[in-house]
């Protein structure tokens, strides 16, 4: 079949917003081996004096991940902080009623989470509040734990738990997970009452700790939920009513998706139905700051997309850990997420692709090692090269005009399904990036550059393999980047 053309246009000086590098965060979560087994393996060799696997976090550490979610998830809904905090031999046995009822240790708790992400990844931590069975007290004795630096209760606890002073200063905190959610242990189904107790909760945050930076429940992004929380919370009260002048209350709202499909079409431009998401939710962020009258400048909230990936369910049950087996047609999907992410970087300030090890992760533990699947590849390209500022670019080829899941998304005003999926960034260090995303399974698609100035090299790095179904997990990397240097 003869090769498709296309023409690739891109404006190197129209800068158009900054980066954030969020958009690479992470997320570990008490669910089958991303703790146990993934990061903290305290049976097995490999590992540091913390029970911290060496090869795990050899391997995430260059890729720079800025922040690391934790502890969940939907076992946030069960979590109670204090069980994992003091000595190992202490600490209390419980069942994981989210994922399965496996006996849940709590060997790794708090302050391992923190010297593994500070430590180690030199990265921020990102908390996530229990709003299922947790109270406001124990959210407050939590962040008091964390983030105080005098002679209070909680404070001097931590002092004796970690042996020195310094407070963790843990700025990201997460106002529940998916308290909308039947799936959820005490459920929240009302966008309102919801919304009304995570205003109190964030009041009373705030007041313990202006500086930190707080994450609103939203769903897909799509849904009367979304509209509900986000119209009843955006107010024009701000905590200056409070006496503390730190506006807003919430900074972010979260978007949560998952997509997966076996035809390789629908599942590699599935991950368009999110660029919609986050459109409208920003959307729906604007509309609530107009009829409430709030200030856009002041207290307008960003976009936190800290749950995404491809994950299907059925084939990665989650209550026997999710792990996927990741194929080529995976891998050209997370780069369509990933450039999703790039294009909308001025509505988006944080993404975390669920998980970081094992659980539907790119990464994989075994007894001996680590496994680099099919999505490692393309995430890690993203982590290390695409940065700086987005900027304008014109794609010109092909377009798909086939099934879609979701299946609104091929009639969706708007998305225009072309067969290159691009974005494209400057770095600060005068470099240009292009990433491109050929779908078509069948076809090599030659594309003319335009716009980019000259340079002595071009460095090209490719990410592909025999067919759309190879994957990694047979002791073989069938997919990895290549790079080829153009002089």
């Amino acid at each position: 079949m003869a090769p498709q053309t296309a023409s690739i246009h891109v404006f190197p000086s129209h800068r158009l917003n900054p980066i954030n590098r969020a958009i690479y965060s992470g997320f570990t979560e008490h669910m089958g081996r991303c703790i146990y087994g993934g990061i903290y393996d305290p049976n097995k060799s490999l590992l540091t004096p913390d029970s911290l696997r060496k090869d795990i976090i050899s391997t995430l550490e260059p890729l720079d991940i800025p922040i690391f979610r934790y502890p969940g998830g939907n076992f946030t809904a069960t979590y109670h902080w204090q069980d994992g905090i003091g000595p190992v031999e202490h600490r209390p046995k419980r069942l994981n009623l989210a994922w399965g009822g496996q006996i849940e240790t709590n060997e790794f708790g708090t302050n391992e989470f923190i010297v593994w992400c500070r430590d180690h990844m030199h990265a921020e931590p990102y908390l996530c509040l229990n709003m299922g069975t947790g109270t406001l007290v124990d959210a407050l004795a939590w962040i008091e734990y964390c983030n105080a630096t005098g002679d209070s209760y909680y404070a001097k606890l931590r002092r004796e738990h970690t042996g020195h002073d310094r407070p963790h200063s843990v700025k990201y905190w997460g106002l529940g997970n998916e308290v909308w959610g039947p799936w959820q242990i005490a459920q929240t189904s009302d966008p309102k009452i919801y919304a009304e107790t995570a205003m109190q909760w964030a009041k009373a945050i705030k007041l313990l700790d202006p500086e930190i930076k707080l994450v609103l429940c939203g769903s897909d992004g799509m849904q009367q939920w979304d509209w509900e929380v986000i119209r009843q919370y955006i107010q024009p009260a701000t905590m200056s009513d409070l006496g503390v002048n730190q506006p807003p209350l919430v900074d972010y709202v979260s978007i949560h998706m998952y997509t997966a499909s076996e035809d390789h079409y629908e599942n590699v431009f599935a991950p368009l139905a999110a660029e919609r998401a986050i459109e409208t939710t920003s959307c729906l962020i604007d509309l609530a700051c107009v009829e409430n009258k709030v200030p856009m400048a002041q207290l307008r909230p960003t976009i936190c997309f800290d749950e995404w990936n491809v994950w299907d369910p059925k084939r990665a049950v989650g209550s026997t850990g999710a792990e996927e087996r990741y194929t080529l047609s995976d891998a050209l999907a997370v780069g369509v997420w990933l450039n999703v992410f790039v294009r909308q970087s001025e509505r988006v300030s944080m993404a975390c692709i669920a998980q970081s090890v094992n659980v539907i992760s790119p990464l994989m533990t075994t007894r001996d090692g680590i496994v680099k699947q099919t999505s490692w590849w393309v995430y890690g390209l993203f982590c290390r090269f695409v940065k700086g500022h987005r900027v304008n670019f014109v794609v010109d080829c092909g377009t798909y005009r086939g099934s879609t899941k979701p299946d609104w998304l091929r009639d969706a005003r708007g998305t225009i399904m072309r067969w290159l999926d691009v974005s494209a960034c400057t770095t600060d260090d005068g470099y240009c990036v292009v990433c491109v995303v050929n779908i078509h399974k069948e076809q090599d698609i030659q594309a003319d550059f335009g716009g980019v100035p000259s340079a002595t090299e071009v460095a090209v790095y490719t990410v592909t393999g025999e067919n759309i179904d190879v994957n990694n997990m047979d002791g073989e990397e069938k997919v990895q980047d290549k790079l080829v240097v153009i002089m």
